[in-house]
């Protein structure tokens, strides 16, 4: 069985390897297809965005499994952004550092006390003869004060999971296949669809 990745992000290939280690499958990515243009995220909601992703890749593969997710962090006191803007949130072309200072400089401008936050996840798997599955997956936690870890990706420097004292990048590779929100959106979908 192959399963292709509608992501070019390398940190998440490493996760989604790590979480579907079970499966007898072979896991391929963007890396794999040079000449293949991401779609436009045009969607208002994760769904909306994690089936243009798997759409237009199982347009191109016609592989046994296609796997896309679109997820990013909800802070409370910032009215839910970045949300869907989370990869974009400093620009078009922002990269995680960039995102970071901006999410920081916004807390401290609008939300110093209200330091509640979730990272979401939604992931959207196409079988090959064209069936569309969608599994959200949440991990509740708040907004650290300082960019804390070196491991992870995206926001995890400054998110802290309920029941942690630590951000998700220092939680080791293990820990955070325990509790992040693509973890838990996967254990869904492997429940739904390879049990």
């Amino acid at each position: 069985m192959i399963i292709w990745l509608a992501t070019s992000n390398a940190g998440k290939v490493k996760e989604f390897k790590r979480l579907l280690k079970s499966l007898d499958c072979e896991i391929k990515s963007l890396a794999d297809l040079p000449n293949y243009y991401s779609p436009k995220e045009t969607g208002s909601t994760f769904t909306e965005n994690a089936l243009i992703k798997a759409r237009s890749l199982h347009a191109v593969t016609k592989a046994d499994w296609v796997l896309a997710d679109d997820s990013g962090l909800e802070v409370e006191g910032l009215d839910n952004k970045p949300g869907v803007h989370s990869a974009r949130y400093a620009g078009p072309q922002a990269t995680d550092w960039e995102n970071l200072q901006r999410l920081m400089t916004m807390m401290k401008m609008k939300a110093p006390t209200n330091r509640n936050a979730q990272f979401k996840c939604v992931l959207a798997a196409i079988s090959a003869d064209g069936k569309e599955h969608t599994e959200e997956g949440i991990v509740k936690g708040t907004i650290s004060k300082g960019m804390k870890g070196d491991g992870g990706f995206g926001y995890d420097p400054v998110f802290v999971p309920e029941g942690f004292d630590k951000t998700m990048a220092e939680l080791s590779p293990m820990e955070k296949s325990s509790v992040s929100h693509r973890a838990n959106a996967t254990k869904k979908l492997m429940a739904e669809l390879f049990s």
